[in-house]
C-alpha cells in the first residue's frame, strides 16, 4: 500500500484552489440574431440576463430572455436581438445602436447595473428604453443604482417598503395604452411584487397592471421583503396594487417595470407574454 503524506501547507493550497474553482462564475455569453438578408434593420434590443439563480422553473433568466427575444423577432422580423447571459459583457460595443435594454436578472446589491452605472446612465442620456423584469426592479435603497433605476423606469422595489409574496393576481381591466393593446384581462399566480417606490411626483408613470392583493400576502412577519405597517394598511383597505407600469422620462426615453416573471412557465401565457412584448416594442419606439 502506498501512503501519500501531504504537509499542512500543501493541504491548504489544495483547499484554496478548490475554493477558487468553486467561486468561478460561468463565462458571459452573447447570442445575436439579425434580420434576414434583404430586411432593413429597424431596432436592436439587448437582453441582459443574469445567472439563473433558483431551482429549475424559477428565475430562468437565460431561457426567459431567449424565449422573449424569439417571440419579439417573430412579431418584428426587422428587429435584431442580443441575449447577454451571465453578467455584464466585457465589450460594451454589444450595446451600440440599441433601442432598448431588457434587464432580467437578480437584483439587490448584486444587480448587474450597480458596477456599471456610468455606462447605464449614458444609455439613459441617449434615450435608450429600459425594461426591468421581476427581481431586476430591485436595487439597494438610497444607492446610486436606485437613483438610476428611478430615472430609467420611474419606480423600483425598495426594501422595507415593497413586498414580494406569491399570489394569484386577478387583473380585471387594463388601461388604454400601447402596452395593453390586444391584451385581455387575465389571472396569474406569480411572485408579484407590489408597493413600489415611484418617482415623486409620479409624473409620467402610468399603471398598467393593478390588482387587489389578498389578505394572505401579509401573513409573513415584517422584514426587508415580507411586510411593513404601511403596506399592511393598504392591503387591509383593499387598495389595488400596481405590479407593472410604464414611464415616460422627462428628458426623453421610456421605461417599463414588470414585477412578475418568477416562474418560467408563465411566459407561455399569451396575455402576460404579449404585454411584455408590447412593452419592449413601446420603449424601443421611444428612442
Amino acid at each position: 500500500m502506498i501512503v501519500t503524506h501531504i504537509r499542512p501547507s500543501g493541504m491548504l493550497c489544495i483547499f484554496v484552489l478548490l475554493f477558487l474553482s468553486a467561486c468561478q462564475s460561468d463565462p458571459v455569453t452573447v447570442t445575436q440574431h439579425l434580420p434576414k438578408a434583404g430586411v432593413t434593420l429597424a431596432k436592436k434590443v439587448v437582453f441582459l440576463a443574469g445567472q439563473d439563480s433558483h431551482e429549475p422553473g424559477a428565475h430562468e433568466h437565460q431561457a426567459g430572455s431567449k424565449l422573449l427575444a424569439a417571440a419579439l423577432r417573430a412579431q418584428h422580423p426587422d428587429y435584431a436581438t442580443v441575449v447577454v447571459y451571465g453578467g455584464w459583457p466585457e465589450d460594451d460595443s454589444v450595446f451600440s445602436d440599441m433601442s432598448a435594454l431588457v434587464l432580467y436578472c437578480d437584483g439587490g446589491s448584486g444587480h448587474l447595473i450597480s458596477n456599471h452605472l456610468p455606462a447605464f446612465d449614458r444609455m439613459l442620456a441617449e434615450g435608450v428604453g429600459v425594461v426591468a423584469l421581476h427581481y431586476g426592479v430591485e436595487v439597494p435603497v438610497g444607492s446610486a443604482a436606485a437613483r438610476s433605476m428611478l430615472g430609467a423606469i420611474g419606480g423600483y422595489f425598495e426594501t422595507h417598503w415593497s413586498v414580494n409574496p406569491h399570489w394569484e393576481a386577478n387583473y380585471l381591466s387594463l388601461p388604454e395604452h400601447p402596452i395593453s393593446a390586444g391584451v385581455r384581462p387575465f389571472k396569474q399566480l406569480d411572485e408579484w411584487y407590489f408597493n413600489m417606490r415611484f418617482v415623486t411626483p409620479a409624473v409620467g408613470v402610468t399603471p398598467i397592471l393593478a390588482a387587489v392583493a389578498p389578505a394572505h400576502t401579509m401573513e409573513r412577519w415584517n422584514g426587508a421583503h415580507s411586510g411593513n405597517d404601511a403596506v399592511r394598511k393598504l392591503v387591509a383597505s383593499g387598495v389595488p396594487q400596481v405590479t407593472a407600469w410604464a414611464y415616460e422620462r422627462p428628458g426623453g426615453g421610456r421605461g417599463f417595470g414588470y414585477t412578475g416573471g418568477h416562474f418560467h412557465e408563465n411566459w407561455q401565457h399569451e396575455d402576460a407574454r404579449g404585454l411584455v412584448l408590447n412593452a419592449i416594442t413601446w420603449v424601443a419606439d421611444g428612442t
